[in-house]
């Protein structure tokens, strides 16, 4: 679906101000970006796994979200839009639902509830082939409990159980790439994506995600001011650098073929995405500038990887 900023515009929301989401953080971008990507005559169902955007956009009786919401645990938000989309088909089959009224699926949650602590749940989704569509805001560790590791944390990232100090440049490993971990799934449509400025990006792929039939997924960068260190102000630039350093490159996979969707004039050096957060400054202090190059290095790496893969 072509992005259309008018049409947009003019659409009715779906996702409301007034939550309690800091300043400066891209979850409440992503939600109300991934509920104009579902198509006006269309209902969705929200199934959010525990988390900052749990906490923060639903206290009962009060809600941000239009569309049916349910709150699961932090580990199964990828079960219940399973179970979900099992009861809608049987609904559908006995008669008890409109016909023509869609219902369209969507499971939401950090990266702490989907690449480590709802992990097995998604890959059981991803496997049994259930028709829902997977969004992951991927704030680089468990934000909500105070900014702790996950899987998702880059190499040399201050957190608070992996601080930078005297015997430690912040996390030791890589991350892991969940994107490739989906797309060796056979999932039919698989991307990653951000926020930086006119959201073309995120809507187009947004919407193939939730209008391709089956277990499809989605991968936004969302920056967190509070865990990343940041100005509130500087969220697009943040994303913008993260594109241009190819720290986190554009692309989808359908039916198992790459494509890059954004590619820099001139690809930045890493360091130029990781100055601007106070989660790296250990690493520009003197004798930690090997953390820098071997930053570069790995990004470099996974970017070659990935071009071969896209046939560039």
């Amino acid at each position: 679906m072509a992005y259309n900023l008018k049409e947009e515009m003019n659409k009715t929301e779906r996702f409301h101000s007034g939550h309690r989401l800091c300043a400066g953080c891209g979850a409440g971008i992503v939600c109300r970006a991934m509920m104009r990507a579902v198509d006006p005559e269309d209902k969705a169902v929200i199934c959010n796994a525990t988390g900052c955007l749990e906490v923060s956009s639903f206290q009962y009786p009060f809600t941000a979200w239009e569309d049916s919401y349910i709150h699961t645990a932090f580990e199964n938000a990828s079960a219940t839009a399973s179970g979900v989309e099992a009861a809608y088909n049987v609904m559908r089959r006995k008669g008890k639902l409109d016909p023509s009224r869609k219902f369209k699926i969507i499971a939401i949650g950090g990266d702490g509830g989907t690449y480590d602590i709802g992990f097995q749940s998604l890959s059981g989704a991803l496997e049994r082939g259930h028709d829902f569509t997977y969004f992951c805001y991927d704030n680089n560790a468990y934000m909500n409990t105070g900014t702790q590791r996950s899987s998702a944390t880059p190499r040399f990232a201050s957190a608070t159980t992996t601080p930078a100090g005297i015997e430690s440049v912040g996390k030791k490993q890589n991350q892991k790439d969940l994107t490739q971990i989906v797309v060796a799934h056979g999932s039919p449509y698989a991307a990653q994506t951000t926020l930086f400025g006119n959201l073309k990006d995120f809507h187009e792929k947004a919407h193939r995600a939730i209008y391709t039939e089956g277990p499809t997924f989605v991968n936004v960068l969302t920056p967190c001011p509070r865990g990343w260190q940041y100005p509130a102000e500087d969220l697009a630039a943040i994303c913008r650098a993260a594109i241009d350093t190819c720290v986190w490159p554009l692309y989808e996979v359908v039916e198992g073929e790459y494509r890059l969707t954004y590619e820099p004039k001139k690809k930045l050096p890493v360091e130029e995405f990781m100055k601007m957060q106070g989660r790296f400054a250990h690493c520009f202090k003197k004798g930690n500038e090997w953390t820098i190059e071997a930053a570069q290095e790995y990004v470099d790496k996974k970017w070659e990887e990935l071009l071969q893969k896209c046939g560039r």
